[in-house]
């Protein structure tokens, strides 16, 4: 193995605890198998159970408190490599994989377009093979959620989505750990969706319900796949969080006109958080446009928005810790007994 993090957990000062962004994260039955999530493709949280999630966001805030806090060296990565896809441009999602993967010790390799046509000068089937045979996991930012099916199946490497049309799963889980860290526990939270029924939303709805939170969503009658409500006022009474995203995604720039027309009245401001919880915040996975919130909001005591980005880093360099190494089988946290104190519920 790697790094032995079972020598780690032997610090004294890790053994004292550290209940300023961890609380009420435990592991359950279902994680005391080792070898439960590794080399698992990561296309969409749909096929994770709320334990393994739950697991996920619990090593994520613990690398966080070791690296960042603490000042620790974990060379987890050392020696692997990491194939990047980048079909759509993105600041967080670029930065905090490789600026996490060669924090762990590791090599991130950056391919856009330019280096890389999926599926127009070499098959999705060929590049997938010649992937598997150099690289030891793929992180895929790209337009269509069936090219990371056939990256999965015919690649011999754990594939991750870092964002397709129908799922962005690395994003929801850099929310939920901040949300954790704010609140302390996900459990009963309601989120209040006010935008677009994209691949945010998506992924929040099948996510949630696994931490029993409540999903309040306003969508416009532009024909999107979700319609619960048309009213974001409605959507938003007695929100804990209230979340938006771009009303523009790439590929959409021909729809701009129609999309303002359809989304008059979905701007997020404190004429809506007034109908939120006492206790509101605010989410949004940028970058943000004026139109979709505005800056009252956005920059208020309530935003969560700066350290929601941060957290895709943390939570990122869990998951090619996770996907990429042998040390995938190594948990923080077998058992609950072994658990510092604070992080027991």
């Amino acid at each position: 193995m790697l790094f032995n993090l079972r020598i780690l957990l032997n610090n004294a000062a890790f053994r004292n605890g550290h209940n300023f962004v961890v609380r009420n994260f435990r592991c359950g039955q279902s994680l005391q198998n080792k070898e439960q999530l590794k080399g698992r493709d990561l296309l969409t949280l749909k096929n994770f159970t709320g334990e393994e999630i739950k697991y996920m966001l619990w090593l994520s805030a613990d690398l966080k408190f070791r690296i960042k806090q603490k000042g620790e060296y974990l060379p987890l990565l050392q020696g692997k490599t990491l194939g990047m896809i980048f079909e759509k441009r993105s600041t967080r999602t670029r930065l905090s994989t490789e600026t996490g993967f060669a924090l762990l010790g590791g090599h991130p390799c950056f391919l856009t377009t330019q280096d890389i046509h999926l599926g127009v000068n070499e098959s999705l089937m060929d590049t997938a093979r010649v992937l598997s045979s150099m690289t030891d996991a793929v992180l895929a930012r790209v337009y269509k959620q069936s090219d990371l099916d056939i990256l999965a199946k015919e690649a011999s490497i754990p594939i991750i989505n870092g964002l397709s049309d129908l799922y962005h799963p690395i994003q929801i889980l850099a929310d939920y750990l901040t949300l954790q860290e704010h609140y302390g526990s996900l459990k009963g939270l309601t989120l209040s969706w006010i935008g677009d029924g994209n691949n945010i939303l998506h992924s929040i709805m099948m996510s949630a319900a696994k931490f029993g939170m409540h999903i309040q969503a306003a969508t416009p009658k532009n024909g999107t796949k979700l319609s619960l409500t048309n009213d974001p006022l409605e959507a938003a009474r007695g929100g804990n969080v209230l979340i938006t995203d771009t009303w523009i995604s790439m590929g959409q720039e021909e729809e701009k006109k129609k999309r303002f027309q359809a989304f008059q009245g979905y701007q997020v401001t404190m004429k809506t958080a007034k109908l939120a919880a006492s206790d509101w915040t605010f989410l949004h996975c940028l970058p943000r446009k004026p139109e979709e919130v505005d800056d009252e909001v956005f920059y208020s005591p309530q935003s969560l928005v700066f350290p929601e980005a941060e957290n895709r880093k943390w939570t990122i360099m869990k998951l090619v810790c996770e996907y990429g190494t042998p040390v995938s089988n190594l948990e923080f946290c077998q058992t609950e007994s072994q658990m510092p104190t604070s992080l027991k519920t």
